[in-house]
């Protein structure tokens, strides 16, 4: 991935997890960091693809308007119900907001408003998946594993957020 630095601007610096998996590059998992030396002794590695998420991620951290390929993730790894949350909250469009409760109702599960947010809140692709687009039903931001305030930043960024 290009130098972390360039994300500091953008309020965090994300890591990507990835290997090569059926000859591909896919990644396994994001981490959104506060701190550029988070994970010292990992391998810095890259390789085109990854490079271009990287660019992708950091317009997205600077407010652009940025699709995500699904087919870059190993969705695999996740067990089904958490794919099928991840896929709807994929769905969200930009400068939009979805419920845990809505979710779970379009997931034929109207009383699984909880596993919903657990499901999000193990979001190993934070930003391809916008799980920061799921607030509560009352209006309130709900949990976000950057924490509120990141998650208010990120939805404000894209025009989606009022409540304080």
């Amino acid at each position: 991935m290009p130098d972390p630095q360039r994300f500091k601007k953008a309020g965090g610096y994300p890591v990507i997890f990835w290997s090569v998996y059926k000859k591909k590059p896919k990644i396994l998992c994001i981490v959104l960091s506060k701190n550029s030396k988070s994970f010292p002794g990992s391998a810095a590695s890259s390789c085109p693809e990854i490079n271009v998420i990287g660019d992708r991620i950091e317009k997205f951290l600077n407010g652009e308007d940025v699709h995500f390929p699904l087919n870059m993730l190993r969705l695999d790894l996740c067990p089904v119900f958490q794919r099928r949350v991840l896929t709807a909250a994929y769905d969200i469009a930009r400068g939009r907001t979805s419920t845990y409760q809505l979710i779970a109702k379009q997931l034929g599960k109207p009383n699984a408003a909880r596993a919903v947010g657990t499901a999000l809140a193990a979001n190993p692709f934070p930003l391809f998946i916008p799980c920061h687009r799921v607030i509560r039903s009352d209006g309130s931001p709900g949990g976000y594993l950057g924490g509120p305030k990141m998650k208010r930043v990120l939805l404000r960024k894209e025009g989606s957020y009022e409540k304080n």
